[in-house]
Parts: C-alpha cells; sequence; structure tokens
C-alpha cells in the first residue's frame, strides 16, 4: 500500500514539469514539419479535442502549431481521415486519438450500448430499432453523411432543433463503436464502419475490463499532464468520477503514479513516476483555447493563477475580454491572452484585444511575440497581422 506522499513540488517546479509532459521542452524543428512531429505531439498530448468553431482555426490544428510552429495543417487530416493512423472517438469530449486506443475506449461503447449515453440516442435506439438497423445498412454499403442517407426523416421541434433522425442514429452507431467518423471538406461527419477505419489487428485484441482501461488511461493521464489532482487526471478522458478515484488509488498503490505535494495546493497531487523536471522551460505560444495546459479552466487557476473561461456564450456587452480568446504562453507563465479573430475575405489576423497578466514586462513579451503572430497568420493561410484598440498590451503591440 501507498505510505503516502514523499515529495513535495513547488509550484514552478509543477510548472516546469507539466510543460515538458506537454511537449515545450522537446526540440523545435530544423526543417519542414512532417509526420514524425506530429506523432511526436500525439503521443505528449494523447489525444486532440476538437471543436466545430473555426474562429481562428479548428481547434484540432492549434496545439501542434503551439509546439512545432507552422505546418501543413492537411497533413494532419491525412494522417487521422486519409491514412487511419488516428481516430475519432468520445475522450476528452470529441477527440482524436490514436487508432491502438481503441481497445481503451470499449467499456465506454459497452455501457453505451446499455444505455449510458444521451438519453435521445438511447431513445431512438430503443423506439426505432429497425430504422437504425436500415442506417447501419446504408453505412454498410458505402461511408455517408447524415444528409446521404436514403431516408434522413427530419424532424423539426424546439428540443430537436435542425437535426434529423437519420443523424441522431449514426451518433448512436458512432457512441456503441459500430461506425467511425472520417471529415469531409468544412468538417462535415463522414460515417464508416469502424472496422473500415481502425485496422484489424487492433480490432482483434483482447478487451480490457473496464477497470483495467481505466487504470490505463489514468496513468496516461498522468503522464500527459506530468502532475495533477485526482480530479485533473480523471477529467483527460473524462472518466466516472467515483471509478476513478478507486482506480486511481489501485494505480498509486501499484506504484504507476505517485502522490506528491504541490506548493499552495489544498488537494492531494499525483505524478508520473516519469515525469521531466526541467530547469527551465522558455516557449512562446499562443494556445487553443481546448489545449490541454488550459482546457481544465480549475487546473489552469491552481497551476498558473489563469483565470479563464470561453465567452462565446456571454453577451458581448458582458465580455471581459472577447469572444474567441487564446492564451499566451511566455516562458514558464500564461502571461496575456488574446482576442482573435481570422478575417479570411481581408486577408488578415485580426488581433482585436490584447491583456497582459499582472507584472509582464510590455515590452519583453512583445519583443517575442509580435513573430509569433505573424507565424499564425502564415499558418491560417492570411498575409497580414491587423491590431484593434482593446486592452492594456495593445499600445506595446502596435508600438504606439
Amino acid at each position: 500500500m501507498s505510505s503516502g506522499p514523499s515529495r513535495h513540488l513547488s509550484i514552478l517546479q509543477a510548472r516546469r514539469i507539466a510543460l515538458a509532459a506537454q511537449g515545450f521542452c522537446d526540440p523545435a524543428p530544423t526543417a519542414r514539419v512532417d509526420r514524425r512531429h506530429l506523432r511526436r505531439v500525439m503521443g505528449r498530448l494523447k489525444l486532440l479535442q476538437l471543436d466545430s468553431v473555426p474562429v481562428v482555426v479548428r481547434t484540432q490544428y492549434l496545439p501542434p502549431f503551439s509546439r512545432l510552429g507552422c505546418y501543413d495543417s492537411s497533413l494532419l487530416d491525412r494522417i487521422a481521415y486519409t491514412d487511419d493512423e488516428w481516430f475519432e472517438a468520445w475522450a476528452h469530449e470529441a477527440s482524436l486519438l490514436p487508432v491502438g486506443d481503441e481497445p481503451l475506449l470499449r467499456w465506454q461503447k459497452q455501457r453505451a450500448e446499455q444505455g449510458d449515453t444521451w438519453k435521445n440516442l438511447a431513445d431512438l435506439a430503443r423506439s426505432e430499432p429497425g430504422y437504425v438497423a436500415e442506417v447501419l445498412a446504408q453505412v454498410t454499403e458505402r461511408p455517408l453523411t447524415a444528409g446521404e442517407l436514403a431516408d434522413p426523416r427530419r424532424r423539426d421541434g424546439e428540443w430537436w432543433g435542425s437535426r434529423s433522425l437519420g443523424s441522431i442514429a449514426l451518433d448512436w452507431l458512432f457512441r456503441i463503436g459500430a461506425v467511425g467518423i472520417r471529415r469531409r471538406g468544412n468538417f462535415a461527419k463522414e460515417f464508416d464502419l469502424l472496422e473500415r477505419i481502425v485496422p484489424a489487428d487492433v480490432l482483434a485484441r483482447p478487451t480490457p475490463s473496464a477497470e483495467e482501461a481505466q487504470r490505463e488511461l489514468l496513468v496516461r493521464s498522468a503522464e500527459a499532464m506530468g502532475v495533477g489532482t485526482a480530479g485533473d487526471l480523471i477529467d483527460y478522458y473524462r472518466l466516472p468520477v467515483r471509478e476513478g478515484r478507486a482506480r486511481l488509488r489501485e494505480v498509486v498503490d501499484s506504484g504507476l503514479v505517485e502522490e506528491v505535494v504541490v506548493e499552495g495546493w489544498t488537494e492531494p497531487a499525483y505524478m508520473h513516476p516519469g515525469a521531466r523536471l526541467p530547469r527551465s522551460v522558455d516557449a512562446l505560444s499562443v494556445l487553443s483555447p481546448f489545449d490541454p495546459i488550459v482546457w481544465n479552466r480549475d487546473r489552469a487557476a491552481r497551476l498558473w493563477n489563469f483565470d479563464y473561461r470561453i465567452e462565446i456564450y456571454v453577451p458581448a456587452a458582458k465580455r471581459v475580454y472577447g469572444y474567441y480568446v487564446l492564451p499566451v504562453l511566455d516562458g514558464e507563465r500564461l502571461a496575456a491572452r488574446l482576442d482573435v479573430k481570422t478575417d479570411r475575405a481581408g486577408g488578415a489576423l485580426q488581433v482585436l484585444g490584447a491583456f497582459a497578466e499582472p507584472d509582464v514586462d510590455h515590452g519583453g513579451l512583445v519583443e517575442r511575440l509580435q513573430p509569433h503572430l505573424q507565424d499564425l497568420a502564415r499558418f491560417v493561410e492570411v498575409d497580414d497581422v491587423s491590431y484593434g484598440d482593446r486592452g492594456d498590451l495593445m499600445a506595446a503591440l502596435v508600438g504606439r
């Protein structure tokens, strides 16, 4: 049995461990970014969260940019959706993961099939089994989108919105593991049989028990995060909280994860035994709102003293920082936030607002940030960076 934490970390050490685990200490590419670099990022993060809002660029493309700089985003699409090295699954929300991880998620699919999923999916499967079987038969014939079903059965109503029963049936089949998803242009879902996406040798692997899979996922969470609380680790793959806490005790007792104390944290912390503690971290990057560094808002506040939320759904008059705000990582701290939008028609990356955290050297940050924003503009395929007038950091950015 574990005898309790024997190692104490300062908050600065915890930050360095977290950044190293997330790949911010890996050597920068010296030539064109290729598949090996993207695979390395996936190896660090374990998954890439997906989101459909392309205010700057679709969110799955930003974490590799934050760690590698400019790359051809179509290469990520080829790895995921043409070569099927990665696959879509429900992990930390909808995510891309290596296809080899498929067995670790089967317990979720089994539970979904028993009704442990979104109510509208389970209700449709229960009330319209013949229609669901018909939808699966059509996918068996050829990959298709919901709109290409022979009978999409469109529904109207306040709760259903514009979604068709066909779309809901396809989502049910996805949640139980009968079908998988590729993406067409404009991020449209194309459904195909999972067996045509995940290789046969992976599908033939034994199915771990829920307990075995959850233990392995917690170890991977610790490896990806470096250090975190029980809630942080459980949240990484969105495990059931009660089961996650039980599994965490088991991996600690077996020595696969180490309990530690982090300065200023009121809860116990957990660290992967192989976590690296660099002497310093010298990174400069903007981050996606769905980057693992900040996707858990409680952890962002606890680890970085960074109060962060997405204000997309906040009325414009009540927004503090802006519609789509990217945190700025400078060295070992989250030093600023930028309200950014890609204006493709105007050919510019618009920095509408720029706000520094307390005690940040504006001039020193801007000197590093400006060329990075030019790189971001090049990455999202626009020609220029334009600046607005909101925020205390804006004057330094525009040279006033």
